[in-house]
């Protein structure tokens, strides 16, 4: 690695820092500002109650007093603070617990869909106008329209409910067959896409048409030089694609009762549970801008003629 590459990737982590640490603040500041309180909701809790309670999590002092604590004990302890709402829990475990299934769930969503995205991509590009071609960019436009929650509540109702072939409840493994498909379905479908127009374009280059003049074989052709070469705009969206999903889908973990990060975070919204909305929305952009770096290194390795500047 020469001296230019590692001078960007440590500007990189930089400004990867500078975004988390302006999420941070940002989303601090705002859910203060919200109307209410996380401790609003409890039954016939008197005045007195209430300062108890903000007392014991600190929510007493001033804003900015506040937030300066809090950040010392990210950077110092990696400590997010107990949850508000989940009484004797601390914010870590609720994301490690959450993490658990999100990543299974979305890790397995995610390379699924590029790895079929890929291949009906490539398949569309090679058969360009053929009727296969067409089908694919049917069934992928259809995919690309439809919102996440229509496709969840679709499946749900037709396999859960009508043929029962799979459990509504996420908490199974048998469960979990729904969630994945309908996580998977719309990334399949925009990779495709992206294969496929960004393999036509590569397929019209010189150096295609100077391979096929040499007599180079069909399958060299198709994966050593158009596929890899059209790969770059797939990694452009599978970094933050992937971090997103791992990171729970909030409306498909909601839809099928996944106990991941997506319903722990929907619920600490609901709940005005300061403490883990800060710990989601840090896990959640810190997983983006490093998936991000690595889309941008990766280039690189896909295309030895990026530069890094």
């Amino acid at each position: 690695m020469n001296t230019k590459t590692m001078f960007y990737i440590l500007k990189r982590i930089l400004l990867a820092l500078l975004t988390v640490w302006v999420v941070i603040t940002i989303t601090f500041f705002v859910t203060r500002l919200v109307p209410g309180g996380p401790f609003l909701g409890e039954k016939a809790i008197s005045p007195a109650a209430m300062k108890a309670l903000e007392a014991k999590y600190g929510l007493d002092k001033p804003v900015f007093e506040q937030y300066t604590t809090y950040l010392k004990d990210i950077v110092t302890e990696f400590d997010f603070g107990p949850s508000l709402k989940q009484r004797g829990r601390d914010v870590i475990d609720v994301i490690k617990d959450g993490m658990a299934i999100s990543a299974e769930l979305g890790l397995t969503a995610a390379f699924a869909a590029l790895a079929v995205g890929i291949v009906f991509g490539a398949i569309a590009a090679l058969n360009r106008n053929k009727f296969v071609d067409r089908v694919i960019m049917v069934i992928t436009t259809a995919f690309v329209s439809m919102p996440s929650f229509i496709m969840g509540s679709l499946l749900l109702l037709v396999f859960a409910v009508k043929l029962q072939f799979f459990p509504a409840n996420g908490s199974t493994a048998d469960g979990l067959v729904l969630p994945i498909i309908t996580l998977a379905l719309y990334p399949m479908a925009y990779i495709t896409r992206l294969t496929r127009s960004s393999m036509l374009e590569v397929l019209g280059q010189d150096y295609i048409r100077t391979a096929k003049a040499k007599g180079v074989s069909k399958a060299k052709i198709i994966f050593g030089h158009a596929l890899k070469n059209s790969l770059i705009p797939v990694i452009t969206y599978f970094g933050p694609m992937l971090a997103y999903i791992v990171t729970g889908s909030l409306v498909v973990e909601k839809i099928f009762a996944v106990p991941g990060i997506g319903r722990a975070f929907v619920n600490s919204i609901t709940g005005r549970d300061y403490p883990l909305i800060m710990g989601t929305t840090i896990v959640l952009a810190t997983l983006i801008v490093v998936m991000n770096l690595v889309s941008d290194i990766l280039y690189k390795v896909v295309d030895p003629r990026i530069k890094f500047e």
